[in-house]
């Protein structure tokens, strides 16, 4: 094991002992999120109420170090195994409480470290976790990618019925598929629509029969498969393109009058700003960006359970999560290829990313879940933004 791993373990193992609450910090923590290389130094912040005795117990262990005191923080130095470890701590703040707070596996057990998307924010880091998140992303969506090529048509026929049977019914009512979108679109005739992440390519198909140019852009060819099997039942063209949004090539720059974006997408991306990048591209000046999702208040905050309510979540959960791909539930057999990764976001970041690549934010809408007892709780969010 390399020195800074064992002294690494070394502090951690005493500071549980303590019980005093920390977490390591720049260098050190982008190195256990696999961001930047093994650091020159270890640093750590613990827990400013708890700073006297930690120097007190580390000078029995490793050598007397005398704290340096600034108007908002104490630091001292150690040097344990010819390593050295810098611990500080902030005055008046709560470690446990930062919603920064991660937990990352080392060795066989996970340490506490301030998230790689605390350090985005800083224009010292921005840079290099940028590009770091770009990486993983790729391996993300290759991961999801897969997830949504394995067994995804048997479940869409589990879930809605032969391609003819679910074009029947949205020929019956097209409208119907569109309810909760319909408030924030225009007239469709001769719209050109793009639905990105479209999947079954239902409300394309919806679109396209109330006169829209549609074009579905999604990484899944089942879901494309199934998607155009629909669409040629309801005598529709429907343009499909099977993609990873994030490499979309320049042909579709400016092509489109309205991009679509609706319920559980944005989670698969680890950074929102190259995706909203894209989005900005595919408008023609003027057009419109509609995303409509799953409010962060109800898959972040609240868990519910019949009637009942726990406030047990952290809304600013920065973690990356494995969760079963969404047609699970749809399949008779669940396997680990059935897995993808996720980031949750929180309105605010969705709103400052769209507003970042000057998409004019018109509005945002919050609707309620619609079941009684659920009822003051928010279910779905809409932004509508315009490309200036």
């Amino acid at each position: 094991m390399p020195d800074q791993q064992n002294v690494l373990l070394k502090v951690t193992t005493s500071l549980n002992n303590y019980n005093i609450p920390y977490f390591f910090i720049n260098e050190t923590a982008l190195w256990l999120q696999g961001v930047s290389p093994t650091p020159d130094t270890i640093s750590i912040s613990i827990q400013w109420d708890g700073f006297e005795y930690v120097i007190d117990e580390f000078n029995k262990m490793f050598g007397q170090a005398i704290p340096e005191h600034s108007v908002d923080k104490s630091v001292a130095s150690y040097e344990i195994n010819k390593q050295q470890v810098i611990v500080e701590c902030t005055y008046n703040t709560v470690i446990r409480t930062n919603p920064y707070l991660v937990e990352v596996p080392f060795q066989d057990h996970t340490v506490p470290c301030l998230s790689l998307y605390y350090y985005q924010k800083l224009p010292e880091w921005v840079s290099l976790v940028t590009s770091h998140l770009s990486k993983m992303q790729n391996k993300v969506t290759e991961q999801n990618e897969k997830s949504w090529n394995q067994h995804t048509y048997e479940a869409l026929l589990n879930r809605f019925g032969t391609p003819k049977e679910a074009a029947t019914k949205l020929k019956t009512n097209p409208l119907a598929r569109l309810k909760s979108l319909m408030p924030f679109l225009p007239q469709l005739e001769g719209i050109k629509v793009a639905n990105l992440m479209g999947s079954h390519g239902m409300k394309a198909t919806a679109m396209s029969l109330l006169g829209a140019k549609a074009t579905v852009i999604d990484f899944s060819f089942e879901n494309e498969r199934y998607a155009k099997e629909i669409a040629e039942q309801c005598n529709v063209d429907l343009s499909y393109y099977v993609s990873d949004i994030l490499k979309l090539d320049e042909k579709h720059d400016e092509s489109y009058d309205i991009v679509v974006m609706e319920l559980g997408i944005l989670h698969y991306f680890l950074d929102l700003q190259p995706l909203f990048e894209v989005v900005q591209r595919l408008l023609t000046p003027g057009g419109a960006f509609i995303v409509q999702d799953f409010h962060p208040i109800s898959t972040k905050l609240i868990t519910s359970k019949g009637k009942k309510h726990k406030v047990d979540g952290n809304y600013f959960d920065p973690s990356i999560l494995q969760r079963g791909v969404a047609y699970e539930k749809h399949l008779e057999n669940h396997t680990e290829e059935n897995i993808v990764l996720q980031r949750k976001w929180t309105l605010g970041e969705v709103i400052t990313g769209i507003a970042n690549e000057n998409l004019m934010i018109k509005q945002v809408v919050e609707e309620p879940n619609s079941k009684l007892h659920d009822r003051g709780i928010p279910k779905i969010f809409t932004i509508q933004a315009v490309k200036q």
